[in-house]
């Protein structure tokens, strides 16, 4: 007998037809990375990657923000200091690393701006990394060791030009190594440069009298500037520092080129989706205007800035750029 109707045709098969279309595709929406992400991200403890020392700026800086961002995503965040090769090291690790936001750099924009030019062969390309933010930057402290004879900056120059000095720095390819070259290269100062792992081993070198001097990231130095244990003859920004205004710029002693900055940035590796990317640089954004944050930032010297796209990249290019002049005009290199 039939019933007027085929079975295929009945209002129940043809609900439990579109039921399971409809759960097929949701799996198959969930199952893609940028849908997963979007949903759940983080949904496990979060690295950060910093490619110096524990005890330098960029740890420190990085420890804080990882505290702030536990607290906003929920998950842990966790300091893992890869140091080595200016950077090299820890930025290859991410490089290499999965792209689903689990794994992400912080750095000093030397790796990227200074390293390429300077190193015969790079473990990775640019191009693996994509920038997440340039969250805030520093300058560079002129600092010498207690038995330091020369109280100021041209005392120190007409002392160097006779007798060589040894110079400490955060590593071959930190803004240290070629702001050292750069002094050199304009005053006639004779100096030995004293690679070490990071600003915060080559602050010690200087403290403990292993080196005579040293241009290293602020922050490092200021301690024992204002401990009384180390003497700052100058700052490289454009401005006295606040919390050293009593020491001159570069640039008020005639030394214009010596000029510098150091940009802290986050960067993932460039297949991170976009969901992921963009959580992180809100959740960065958010944790750059807490008044906390703003403190820390301000008792390390370091100014806040927040800059990601086109700002940003312009300014990496920029400094990119102005490196590669000094490092040909200086003939510095690294094998």
């Amino acid at each position: 007998m039939t019933t007027g109707f085929s079975k295929k045709n009945t209002p129940g098969a043809s609900r439990r037809l579109a039921l399971a279309a409809a759960c097929a595709a949701l799996s198959l929406a969930l199952g893609s990375p940028a849908a997963h992400a979007d949903a759940a991200y983080p949904a496990k403890p979060v690295k950060f990657i910093t490619n110096f020392p524990a005890g330098g700026p960029l740890d420190i800086l990085g420890r804080a923000l990882g505290d702030v961002l536990q607290k906003e995503l929920r998950q842990p965040f966790v300091v893992d200091n890869r140091p080595g090769a200016g950077g090299n090291i820890g930025a290859d690790l991410v490089a290499k690393s999965a792209a689903d936001g689990y794994t992400v750099l912080l750095s000093i924009d030397s790796t990227f701006t200074i390293n390429p030019h300077l190193y015969a062969s790079m473990p990775f390309a640019a191009r693996d990394l994509k920038p997440l933010m340039i969250f805030s930057s520093s300058g560079l402290g002129f600092g010498v060791g207690p038995a330091a004879k020369a109280k100021t900056l041209p005392e120190f120059i007409a002392q160097a030009r006779t007798e060589a000095a040894t110079f400490s720095s955060a590593g071959n390819g930190s803004p240290g190594h070629l702001a050292a070259g750069i002094f050199s290269t304009a005053t006639g100062a004779k100096i030995t440069h004293v690679p070490y792992k990071g600003n915060a081993p080559a602050v010690m070198a200087l403290l403990g009298g292993e080196v005579q001097a040293g241009i290293l990231a602020t922050p490092g130095l200021l301690p024992q500037v204002q401990a009384g244990k180390l003497r700052a003859l100058a700052v490289t920004g454009r401005q006295r520092s606040p919390l050293l205004p009593e020491v001159p710029t570069v640039g008020e002693l005639g030394l214009k080129d010596l000029e510098f900055e150091v940009l802290y940035l986050a960067m993932v590796p460039a297949a991170t989706p976009e969901p992921v990317v963009q959580a992180l640089r809100q959740s960065l954004q958010k944790a750059l205007a807490l008044p906390e944050v703003k403190a820390r930032l301000a008792s390390l010297d370091m100014v806040a800035l927040g800059e990601t796209g086109a700002p940003a990249a312009e300014r990496l290019a920029a400094n990119q750029a102005r490196y590669g002049r000094i490092v040909k005009a200086t003939g510095m290199k690294v094998d």
